[in-house]
């Protein structure tokens, strides 16, 4: 008797670990079909990481977070915590909206939850904090970095009974989440995962960059980049789709430097006898310092789109980059800008597509406008890293290594 209850309870020990760890719901039912890029998050491997996480640092076990009494936490808001987080894009709107919607539970709940965040009332139903807004439906809530879509959305999800219903399978593969871009049939996946010390954002078979990586770590620059004109293209679509082509530009190589230096201020007065005064004040302010060689199929039509957009003044600086005084030099088939306060030498080709950005205490010191957890999040970078080889795409943000894992840090 003994061995069957026995039995029994490691039976539904089991299955309560399934349903609550690993059982997913995996239709996508707040995804709209206009969507053209979606996020999504496994909550539910979200949680079995962040356990797991959590038994092995000891540290943490005695709870270091102090709470305040009576704060209402995300589980206890109201909401229905779903399986799979879905976040997306609209098409033909701006690159900063991105939207979510998840079911409500207890609107009264929700309601206090907003108070307790500092969202204030915008108008009915519709509540915003900063650049994020939320708003209230009957059964669900709608999230976003803007509300110019809440009223579209909700027609599509719900008031549209043929909004095609997607599953998480389509996009996701056993990763923490994924980002997928959709156009037309067409969708491209990539998987992302949180490491120890990092974010990565890759594509299914991605090709190792670590050799490349470790290349750029040996430079003691801020920003190292070579870009053909696919990438260029891709990477300035959002802004303006047809700027490469416009301007023939088929190469970008780029490195730079961060110096803190004095800025000279002048300004001007009247003395006791209303005679002009000049006054001069100093502040400091971070200043690049930076060459970039641009590469054209066609120099001639490269240096005219740059004089039709304005971009060439009777100094002959750039002033597309807002970090002067430049000058722009032509050469061929290629162009030079370079920064004139203080030169700095080239990088040596590395011969690939990539992006690599060093966090400089400089850098955060003239983000002013950063509030303290947007702050804290750049203080702790190392480093961002963007490569293509072909169909290979790979994105990393490297933190810091610090004793906890970066799921516990947050």
């Amino acid at each position: 008797m003994k061995k069957k209850l026995f039995v029994l309870a490691v039976f539904l020990l089991a299955m309560t670990i399934y349903f609550v760890f690993y059982h997913k719901d995996k239709t996508l039912k707040f995804v709209p079909k206009n969507a053209d890029v979606i996020v999504l998050v496994d909550v539910k491997n979200l949680t079995r990481q962040y356990i797991s996480s959590f038994v092995t640092n000891p540290s943490q076990w005695f709870g270091t977070k102090k709470t305040k009494e009576n704060t209402i936490s995300i589980y206890e808001s109201g909401v229905k915590i779903p399986d799979f987080l879905q976040i997306f894009h609209l098409q033909n709107t701006k690159i900063s909206d991105w939207y979510s919607v998840v079911e409500l539970k207890d609107k009264k709940k929700f309601l206090a939850f907003l108070k307790q965040e500092k969202f204030i009332e915008k108008s009915e139903n519709i509540f915003q904090r900063d650049n994020f807004f939320v708003k209230i439906e009957e059964k669900s809530c709608m999230f976003g970095t803007a509300d110019v879509s809440f009223n579209e959305i909700h027609k599509v999800l719900f008031q549209n009974s043929k909004n095609d219903i997607f599953n998480a399978d389509s996009f996701i593969d056993g990763s923490l989440g994924s980002i997928s871009f959709i156009s037309g049939a067409r969708t491209r996946n990539f998987s992302i995962d949180v490491l120890s010390d990092e974010i990565e954002i890759k594509s299914i078979s991605t090709k190792d960059f670590s050799s490349l990586i470790a290349k750029l770590q040996q430079k003691n620059t801020f920003l190292e980049t070579e870009l053909d004109g696919e990438n260029l293209k891709k990477l300035t679509s959002s802004f303006d789709k047809n700027m490469v082509d416009s301007s023939h530009i088929n190469y970008l190589k780029a490195t730079a430097t961060l110096e803190q230096v004095n800025d000279t201020i002048i300004s001007y007065g009247y003395d006791d006898n209303f005679n002009e005064v000049e006054k001069k004040t100093f502040q400091k302010i971070i200043q690049p310092n930076y060459m970039i060689a641009l590469q054209s199929s066609n120099s001639d039509e490269t240096e005219q789109f740059f004089r039709n957009k304005k971009w060439i003044n009777a100094q002959n600086q750039f002033t597309a980059i807002p970090f002067q005084p430049n000058l722009i030099q032509k050469n061929k088939n290629n162009f030079e800008i370079k920064s004139t306060r203080k030169q700095i030498p080239w990088s040596a080709n590395l011969n690939g597509n990539y992006i690599f950005i060093r966090n400089n205490a400089l850098l955060l010191s003239s983000l002013k406008m950063l509030n303290a957890n947007e702050k804290k999040l750049i203080s702790n970078l190392d480093y961002i890293f963007y490569g293509n080889n072909a169909q290979d795409y790979f994105f990393k943000l490297k933190f810091k290594k610090e004793e906890l894992p970066l799921i516990l840090r947050w």
